[in-house]
């Protein structure tokens, strides 16, 4: 039988798609992927020395990571001066120099492993709002977040944390790359571990300077239904914007992600805006059912991505839930939720 070929146009035409093919298969970039996961609560720094036993609980639901936070103070969001002291007399115990190295005592022991996570209390506000109003006290703020954030990286340092979060939430300074890359070199020449910031889930894609840095880190507290009593495949859904936007950010970086903060109250509408501190929700149903949901939505969805590092729930209190409504999973059905996922072999 006589073989019939085919045009030669069409030949080079198929070469040319199967070539052009190869050629995108091999320049889309892999992302990246983690073994292991942490999987960790974000740690409430106690008034009181720890007791015993605290941490031992916390491990007892699989749980293998803490962020404990100590903090700096700013008396106006549009001022430079900036407060701290590693051990002062007045400061709740679990957020001074001394409770921070006996929980990380406590806490390895038990394989649960800690990152210092300084954040700035701003008072009337939060840091998402401090903004200089000047360039002379835009370089005072930076010099004083600098020494600031040096002096808890010596800390992390001298207690071998492996990783340390360079900042919390602090939006409107993070286009100001020059400034952060100052403070991160500082904080290398004196810190050998991991590091991280940990952007606001509305500025995560505008900060300049992931590419310095281990990890991305986000406060993960993404509108994920609206109104109140979402069911489970609502909160699903929910997940799927957030998640494209930072699969895209992870492309470009190629780096990890880890959310430094993810956490719902124990209220009807705690999806809507999980943000929402628990005294502004008085208004609110209580209910455990739709917290519980948002734990599960966010384990069926962003906690399999492969990139996802790990997580922490806020917040973790060492003498057990405190107060309706918070959020804390604590007693509650969204701490067995908890305890099922972090339990399980991944």
């Amino acid at each position: 039988m006589r073989q019939i070929k085919p045009p030669y146009y069409l030949s080079f035409f198929t070469v040319l798609v199967l070539g052009l093919g190869f050629w995108v298969l091999e320049a889309e970039p892999i992302l990246p992927s983690v073994n292991e996961k942490l999987k960790g609560v974000c740690w409430v720094g106690s008034r009181q020395p720890l007791q015993g036993g605290e941490l031992a609980a916390l491990r007892d639901i699989g749980a293998n990571a803490i962020s404990q936070t100590p903090f700096g103070w700013q008396a106006d969001k549009n001022k430079p001066e900036i407060r701290w002291s590693l051990d002062a007399e007045r400061q709740w115990w679990g957020e001074s120099a001394r409770g921070i190295r006996a929980t990380a005592d406590s806490s390895i022991n038990l394989g649960i492993s800690n990152m210092l996570k300084p954040h700035l209390w701003a008072r009337g506000s939060w840091p998402g709002e401090i903004e200089m109003n000047s360039e002379e006290d835009w370089v005072l703020w930076f010099e004083n977040y600098k020494n600031f954030i040096v002096d808890y990286a010596k800390l992390a340092a001298e207690l071998d944390f492996p990783i340390l979060c360079i900042g919390t939430e602090l939006e409107k300074t993070v286009h100001r790359r020059k400034e952060w890359l100052e403070i991160i070199s500082s904080i290398r020449e004196v810190y050998g571990g991991k590091l991280i910031y940990a952007a606001n889930f509305t500025e995560f894609e505008h900060v300049t300077f992931w590419d310095e840095l281990d990890y991305i880190g986000i406060q993960a507290y993404f509108p994920i239904s609206e109104g109140q009593e979402p069911d489970l495949n609502q909160l699903k859904k929910g997940w799927k914007n957030p998640l494209a936007s930072i699969e895209k950010l992870v492309r470009n970086y190629q780096l990890p992600v880890i959310f430094t903060e993810i956490g719902y109250c124990n209220t009807a509408d705690a999806a809507a805006e999980p943000w929402v501190w628990p005294n502004e929700r008085k208004e609110s149903p209580l209910s455990e059912e739709v917290q519980a949901r948002c734990y599960q939505a966010f384990f069926e969805t962003a906690w399999k991505k492969p990139w996802l590092a790990g997580v922490y729930f806020w917040k973790w209190y060492p003498e057990g839930k405190r107060r309706d409504p918070d959020f804390s999973p604590q007693g509650l059905k969204a701490q067995e939720v908890l305890e099922v996922h972090f339990s399980s072999v991944d």
